[in-house]
Formats: C-alpha cells, sequence, structure tokens
C-alpha cells in the first residue's frame, strides 16, 4: 500500500477515488470530499477539517483521527468502517452506512448522528446530541454514554450493554430493543415501541413506557417515575416502589409497592392487568 505521511491537501476531492493508501498525520484543510469514492484506506492520526470527507467509500480504517466542526456530515455511503480511539466534533456524522465498528470514540456534536444505519457496533462510545441512531438497524452496544434527547427513534434490533441514556424520548417507534444493566432517565421513554426489554435497569421517567407493545422488564427499579405504563401491555418485575401507575392494557406489574394506581373502567378492562404489590402481606392486588 502507498503511505503518505504528514500530507496537507486543500480543494475539493483531492484523493478522490484513491485505493490501497495509507495515511499517518495528514490533514485535509478546507476542500469538500477529499476522500468521496475511495476504498481500503487506513487512517493514523490525520485530522478532517471540512465537509464530506468519506462519501461512497468502502473498506476504511481510522485511529487517533479527528473530525472537526466544520467536517459535517463526514461518513455517508460508506460500507465496512472501523474507527478506534477518534473525536468527532462535527454533527451528521454516518448516515447510510453499513457494517460501522466505533471503539473509545467520542461525539461532542452528535445531532442527527448515525441514521438509517445497519449493522453496527459501538464500543465505549460516549455522544451528546439528539435524534442518535434515528432508523438504524442491528445495533450492538457496549458502554454507551449518550447526552441527547429523542434517541433510537424508529431503530430495530438493538442490544444494549452497561450503558447511560439520558434522553428524553428515547427507542419511540422502536422495535426489538433489549437493554441490559443500564441506566436510562427521560421523559416519554418508549412511546410507541414493540418488544422492548429491559433487563437490570434503572429508569427515572414521567409517563414511561407507555403505548407499548409487549413491554417485559426483570429485576429494574423505578425511580421518580410517574403515570408508569398507560396503554401498554406489560410483564414487569420491579423491585422497587413505583410512584404511579396509569391505565396499563394488560399483563403483570409486581413492584415493591404503588404510591398511586390510575385505572379507568371506561378506556382499560382491569381485568386484563394483574397487579402485584410486595409491602402487601398476602401479595395482593394493589
Amino acid at each position: 500500500m502507498r503511505k503518505i505521511v504528514q500530507g496537507y491537501y486543500e480543494g475539493e476531492r483531492s484523493l478522490f477515488g484513491e485505493h490501497n493508501l495509507i495515511l499517518e498525520n495528514t490533514t485535509f484543510a478546507n476542500g469538500e470530499s477529499p476522500l468521496k469514492e475511495s476504498a481500503d484506506i487506513q487512517l493514523y492520526g490525520s485530522m478532517f477539517k471540512w465537509k464530506y470527507p468519506l462519501w461512497y467509500s468502502k473498506n476504511i480504517y481510522a485511529k487517533d483521527c479527528v473530525w472537526f466542526e466544520m467536517a459535517r456530515a463526514g461518513v455517508w455511503y460508506t460500507n465496512h468502517i472501523t474507527a478506534e480511539d477518534c473525536q468527532i466534533e462535527a454533527p451528521k456524522n454516518f448516515r447510510r452506512c453499513q457494517d460501522i465498528t466505533l471503539r473509545n470514540v467520542s461525539f461532542s456534536n452528535a445531532a442527527e448522528t448515525l441514521w438509517n444505519c445497519r449493522d453496527v457496533t459501538l464500543e465505549h462510545v460516549t455522544a451528546k446530541g439528539d435524534y442518535f441512531a434515528m432508523n438504524s438497524a442491528h445495533i450492538k452496544i457496549e458502554g454507551l454514554t449518550l447526552y441527547g434527547n429523542y434517541s433510537f427513534d424508529g431503530a430495530k434490533n438493538v442490544e444494549i450493554h452497561h450503558s447511560r441514556l439520558l434522553s428524553k424520548d428515547a427507542f419511540w417507534n422502536s422495535e426489538n430493543i433489549t437493554v441490559y444493566d443500564s441506566f436510562i432517565s427521560g421523559e416519554y421513554l418508549g412511546w410507541n415501541a414493540k418488544n422492548l426489554t429491559l433487563v437490570n435497569c434503572t429508569v427515572e421517567s414521567l409517563q414511561g413506557m407507555c403505548y407499548i407493545d409487549h413491554l417485559v422488564m426483570k429485576n429494574c427499579k423505578l425511580i421518580n417515575t410517574t403515570l408508569a405504563f398507560e396503554y401498554s401491555t406489560v410483564e414487569a418485575d420491579i423491585t422497587s416502589k413505583v410512584d404511579s401507575v396509569m391505565n396499563p392494557s394488560g399483563g403483570r406489574i409486581t413492584a415493591d409497592s404503588i404510591g398511586e394506581l390510575i385505572v379507568e373502567k371506561d378506556k382499560v378492562n382491569p381485568a386484563k392487568t394483574v397487579i402485584i404489590c410486595r409491602d402487601r402481606p398476602c401479595k395482593e392486588a394493589c
């Protein structure tokens, strides 16, 4: 492979269509689409300072690289890309890509990032920005720290471990989401989702987990969570008090206690939901 060390490039499409190239400590300054239509590229310690650096590319490896603020929409329509130990300051990155691995990557502005992507692996990623991972599918996540609302809207087939999500309206319209050993804080969690499973999680949410078709919660805590489960079918084992539950559609809810249970018979059939509180001596229904 040809190697370029400490290269400096300006102008549009400076390395358009390049193949089999190693770039070390190289700077891509003003000039759009410097590596468009490239393939089999390795980047080490390099910097992108302008828009659209990697579009329609494939087989890309980046380590210790930086996407600066104006390297917007940096990776689109690109397949088979791995980025490790990288800093990404620019928004709208990774769109309509397939086979993405991000390891030890930080997004300081992750607005509209990771949209419509497939086959994604995230390991120890930190991201700050709204609408993260919208309409993406087949995602495996370990150690994500997310600050941003409306995350995973429309996402499908997502598995999350050991993560912390500060995200209002997370998992809306999603399907087949499973979260393990994580902390989630945000209003209106999971509305209109299908097959949302939370295992060993701590959740804080106003009107969370409503309008869900098949919600499963195993060994979870609900802290400062009110008006939960409205119009949801639920199989929930809660190891804490729930402040309030409102109009579940069906299933079974077990909790240490429930501060307020609201069941409006003109809106739901109470007989379809079994509710058990552990603070009752005989585990009678609340």
